[in-house]
């Protein structure tokens, strides 16, 4: 793991990749661990009026609840390896987190639409880190107000932070790939005031 992080600065943004977050052995043990013993959830959201189930499973650990898109997510105690890579997480991101979102994407059909997160109780300009284990995937970014788009390949073990305004001036996505069989993790780190 690197001890000074090279951020990118993008228009009223700040983002850091580091692929190599975890080691290979690291990754492995987290990745078997999380698929075995969280207990995953297909959950219902509401889109245009209506409710629909969510294109992928997620858990909930942390504090606080945490409320979007019609969906309340209730509050879990955070299992110790989630707690010791949130610490890692924090000394990188140099702030605290107190909650984290996991996703499970089954394989490429599973997906995440363009969206910000920049609910209210997240603060003014939130700091998100999402740890990426298991199959690559795409993940891209586009400026709300612009022509500017950003993809990276985010691949197991790896780090990618959104901090700064970025959560107010960019959308970000998790497209559907054809060519993905297998299964992803990510977890994404966050402070709920």
């Amino acid at each position: 793991m690197s001890n000074s992080p090279n951020w990118l600065q993008v228009d009223k943004g700040n983002l850091l990749h580091v692929e190599q977050f975890l080691t290979q052995n690291q990754a492995d043990q987290l990745f078997q661990n999380l698929m075995k013993e969280i207990t995953w959830k297909q959950e219902s959201t509401s889109m245009f009026g209506r409710s629909v189930l969510q294109p992928r499973l997620q858990a909930w650990f942390g504090d606080r609840a945490y409320q979007y898109s019609g969906l309340r997510l209730e509050p879990n105690p955070m299992p110790p390896a989630i707690a010791q890579l949130k610490h890692q997480c924090e000394q990188i991101c140099q702030q605290p987190f107190n909650t984290v979102l996991l996703n499970l994407y089954r394989d490429g059909q599973d997906y995440m639409g363009w969206h910000q997160d920049n609910e209210k109780e997240l603060g003014l300009n939130p700091t998100i880190a999402s740890v990426s284990l298991g199959a690559e995937r795409k993940f891209s970014l586009k400026q709300k107000r612009g022509d500017e788009k950003i993809d990276f390949q985010l691949s197991h073990g790896s780090l990618l932070v959104m901090a700064g305004e970025t959560q107010n001036h960019w959308r970000h996505a998790l497209p559907k790939s054809r060519k993905v069989s297998q299964p992803r993790i990510n977890l994404t780190f966050r402070n709920i005031l």
